[in-house]
Order: C-alpha cells, then sequence, then structure tokens
C-alpha cells in the first residue's frame, strides 16, 4: 500500500544540514540522467549507456544530453533551463563549490555538448528526442529502450522562439561559466549562442503551435515566448560585456508589461522552465548600468514572498515550505530560494534594502526565507524527512523513475521490453537503484503531507530542473558549515 506520511506533532532533534554533503549529491543525480555513451569516469554505475541512435532519422547526431525526470524523452525546453541555472549557479557560487566546482563543470558540459550538436544548422534547433506518448506508455528502462524515437525541430517555418531563446541563455550562460577554465569552449558556446538567439528573434513563433501534440501537454508553453527573448538577449549581453541586445530586453519587456501585471504590488512571481518573469528582472538589476525600474521590480519580486509583507501573494504550508505548484512543488521552491539568495547578495554589496509599502527588510531576510526552504528540504519539516534520495536517515524511496524503479542491466541483464516494467512500477517495493541526489516533487497540496509513491508522479518525480538552482543554493550554504 502506498506509504502516507503525516506530519507529527513534535519535531525530534535534528542535526544541522551537512550542505556540502548534499551539494555532491545533487551534481552527483546527474550521471544518473544522461543518455548517450557513457564516459569510464561515470559514479552512478548502475547506469549504462542509452540513446545511441539518437538523431539519426534526421541525419544529425543527437546522443547525448538528460532525460528531463523519470521518463525516457529528452525534452529541450526544459533541458535548456536547466542549463541556464546551472550555469548562473557556477556563475554565482563557484567560489563556494570547492571541490564539487569541477563535478559542476561537467553537469554542465554533457548538457552544452548536446546542445551544440542540436544547433549545428543555421535556422533550426532540435529540442527533442523521442515520441512522448509511448514512451510514457512504457516502464523500461533507458537502456532498453525500443519505442520510436524521432527528433523534432523548429525552423525558419516551424518557429519556436521560447525554446531557441532558452537554448540561446543556455550557451550563453555556460560561455560564462566556463571563461576562465576553457576560453576555447567558451567562444564556440557563445558563437552558437549568437546564432541561435538571431533564429529565436528572427523567425518569432511558439514551438507549442508549430509541434504542438508531441510537446503539449507535455512542456506546453504558457507564458509566451517574449520572456524567452528578454532572457536570451540579457545573457548574451552579460556574455559578451556589452549592450548589444539591450534594444531586444527593452522591446520585450515593454510587450512583457503591456500583457501582465508585473508592477502591482501581490503579483503572482514566477520563475520556471515555462516562465522567466522574476529571473528576468533579479538577472537584469545584476546588469544594471542605469537608472530603471528593474530595481523597483525586483522589490515586488521580494515582497510577494516575504513572509512578513504587507504584499504577500504567496502560500506557505503550516510547516513553512512555499507552496506555488500542485506538480513538482519542489521546482518552484528551489529557483525562487534561488532568486531570493541572488538578489539578497546583491542588496548586501549595494547596502540596499527590500521596502514593501511601510515596512523595511534587510537582505539579510531574503537570505533567511530561502534557508529555511533549503533546510525544508534536507528534513528541517514537520515529517523530519529530507526530499533528497541517498541524503539524511529518511527520504523518499519510490520516487517515479524508471531506471531508477527497474533492476538495473547488472542486476537483471537480459531485455526488459515496453509493459516488462509494469510489476515494478506498481511494487510498493523501494526502488532497487538509488538515484542518489534526486529531489522528488514534495508535498504540492498546501500541507505538509508527503505520498511516498511511485504512480503519484506529482510529488514524487524528479526533474534536471529541480536540482539546477539547488546547486547555487547548497553551494551558498556550504559556508555555513
Amino acid at each position: 500500500m502506498a506509504a502516507w506520511m503525516m506530519p507529527s506533532a513534535v519535531a525530534g532533534s535534528r542535526p544541522p544540514p551537512n550542505y556540502a554533503d548534499a551539494l555532491s549529491k545533487c551534481l552527483l543525480f546527474y550521471e544518473g540522467q544522461r543518455s548517450g555513451k557513457l564516459p569510464p569516469t561515470q559514479r552512478v554505475t548502475w547506469r549504462k549507456d542509452s540513446g545511441l541512435q539518437d538523431g539519426q532519422d534526421a541525419g544529425v547526431d543527437l546522443v547525448g544530453g538528460y532525460y528531463d525526470a523519470g521518463d525516457n524523452v529528452k525534452f529541450g525546453f526544459p533541458l535548456a533551463f536547466t542549463g541556464t541555472v546551472l550555469a548562473w549557479s557556477i556563475v554565482e557560487f563557484s567560489a563556494e563549490m570547492g571541490p564539487e566546482l569541477v563535478h559542476a563543470h561537467e553537469a554542465l558540459r554533457w548538457l552544452t555538448d548536446y546542445l551544440l550538436k542540436a544547433t549545428t544548422q543555421p535556422n533550426r534547433v532540435f529540442v527533442q528526442s523521442g515520441e512522448p506518448f509511448s514512451d510514457h506508455n512504457c516502464w523500461q528502462r533507458p537502456e532498453d529502450m525500443d519505442t520510436p524515437r524521432p527528433s523534432f525541430q523548429v525552423n525558419d517555418t516551424h518557429p519556436g522562439s521560447e525554446v531557441a531563446g532558452e537554448t540561446a541563455a543556455a550557451l550563453a550562460a555556460a560561455s560564462i561559466a566556463f571563461r576562465s577554465s576553457d576560453p576555447a569552449y567558451a567562444d564556440t558556446l557563445l558563437s552558437r549562442a549568437k546564432q541561435v538567439y538571431d533564429f529565436a528573434y528572427r523567425y518569432q513563433g511558439s514551438y507549442s503551435d508549430s509541434l504542438g501534440q508531441w510537446v503539449c501537454p507535455f512542456y506546453c508553453d504558457i507564458s509566451g515566448y517574449e520572456d524567452e527573448l528578454v532572457w536570451g538577449a540579457a545573457w548574451l549581453n552579460r556574455a559578451t560585456n556589452s549592450s548589444d541586445y539591450t534594444k531586444h530586453i527593452i522591446h520585450g519587456i515593454q510587450q512583457i508589461q503591456t500583457q501582465t501585471k508585473l508592477g502591482v504590488n501581490g503579483y503572482d512571481w514566477q520563475f520556471s522552465w515555462d516562465d522567466k518573469g522574476a529571473g528576468n528582472y533579479i538577472l537584469l538589476l545584476l546588469m544594471q548600468k542605469t537608472d530603471d525600474d528593474y530595481s523597483r521590480y525586483a522589490q515586488n519580486f521580494a515582497c510577494s514572498l516575504l513572509p512578513q509583507s504587507p504584499y504577500i501573494s504567496t502560500e506557505y504550508t503550516p510547516g513553512g515550505l512555499i507552496h506555488k505548484a500542485s506538480m513538482a512543488n519542489l521546482q518552484a521552491v528551489t529557483a525562487l530560494s534561488f532568486l531570493l539568495v541572488v538578489y539578497g547578495r546583491h542588496l548586501s554589496n549595494v547596502k540596499g534594502t527590500v521596502t514593501c509599502g511601510n515596512s523595511q527588510f534587510p537582505p539579510s531576510a531574503l537570505i533567511d526565507l530561502a534557508k529555511s526552504q533549503v533546510d525544508y528540504i534536507l528534513g528541517d519539516n514537520p515529517l523530519n524527512m529530507s526530499y533528497m534520495v541517498g541524503y539524511g536517515n529518511k527520504f523518499p524511496q519510490r520516487i517515479h523513475h524508471r531506471a531508477a524503479s527497474v533492476p538495473s542491466v547488472d542486476q537483471h541483464p537480459q531485455h526488459l521490453y515496453c509493459k516488462d516494467g509494469t510489476p515494478y512500477y506498481e511494487t510498493d517495493a523501494p526502488n532497487p537503484n538509488l538515484l542518489v541526489g534526486a529531489l522528488s516533487g514534495g508535498p504540492n497540496d498546501g500541507s505538509d503531507e508527503y505520498l511516498d509513491y511511485r504512480p503519484w508522479a506529482n510529488q514524487s518525480e524528479p526533474a534536471t530542473y529541480m536540482n539546477a538552482p539547488f546547486v547555487g543554493l547548497l553551494a551558498y550554504f556550504s559556508r555555513y558549515g
């Protein structure tokens, strides 16, 4: 039967979080998500080579990259966002990463190498490997995949400005992350970022319209593509240390502001693979060279989250967790907390504060809020459980993940076909393979309850884009011990 976990009335004594250990595990997770030919340095040894024919149907090499979550499809939109935020984590917090910086670079390079393959042709970006309906109909190890692996693309007649804009952002941000350690690679990434952004801006349109059922409802673009065009332009300005893309930023911001109520106190700010709203303003504030509205919007973002703010628009569980999403809520928690730390650190550097009506908050209020979210995820919560697999004494045992829940090739060498994994999906037994570092989706209904139940994907499925901002958060807080 499903393992319902109910909040206890009295929380037990908890050891202080080991942020450095959690950071190491958070990065190790990416090795468990790898697609392609695995290197000799592979540390998650129960995973094997997979997806070695990807791209052949289109005459291109699309081997590599990451499976987005618990399935075996490579979805380009969330993949690119993972790359952008993973790169941002390195850019902001590389000094705090210590020995894990090499693993952060490895995790990012596995992704950007794939993006380079997906963008070799001008005005064309390959944005998906795998037919999602047949994939989701099977419970099968990636090593055994025998479902169709078509390659989906956006191009000049079938545009996809959001996915292309995000891809450009990832390449540009990664060029900054690799600038000091591998300048030649950084140059390659930046050159490709410019090419991809030019395509995204010149041929405007949504990939949700161009690809339809193949991306919707899986990663359908809801917020529009203007935010990704701003996002890509902002990262290109930062990567080139120029203002070459400023006109694109100004035009995009104006379009977004006419469509939303961003300036209104109490606006429900988001930051995710779909919606770059809050991320855009925090990023632009860090690069600000003129007196403009970025600071005001960044303050509005903080005021929407701070529990003591008169303009709070964010719900919290009784145990103190941000509640923003009914599916993979920790995605919102890690992403918004990352922005709080980046913004809080900026305010500390410029000796600024956050003003919410008649209330003022020091930068430490933002940092403390983010820390409370990180600590909740690592076990400081009413259930006394960590939501990171392999961290702490109590953590999810039945995450919604094909490779983790089906016996590995080492344990079961025989090929497992589409439905052969169904008994492993349905069993109440813990997963046989520990996907160390994976974050489950976490509590998602406004309470602190959690169902450790494989079929309940809303709570139990991990994803690459949940871990990416958590990398930066853990690096920052690792200085606490």
